[in-house]
């Protein structure tokens, strides 16, 4: 049997925290930024954590449990 690999592209946007739970990153923070507000490009840079209807199908691509 041959070995499955991970989703390259899930592999570089999501990572696992200590408590199994999925971080990610916010979008719109790559370009375009000087019409965006101070406040919202600091919002924007935090990590968050993915919701329970996205879950499943992440860890189908990062191949966890």
């Amino acid at each position: 049997m041959f070995k499955l690999k991970t989703k390259s592209s899930a592999k570089k946007r999501f990572k696992l925290t200590s408590n199994g739970l999925i971080r990610r990153k916010h979008a719109f923070k790559n370009h375009i930024l000087t019409k965006k507000s101070i406040h919202r490009k600091r919002r924007l840079t935090c990590f968050s954590i993915v919701r329970k209807s996205d879950e499943k199908n992440i860890k189908r691509q990062l191949l966890i449990g």
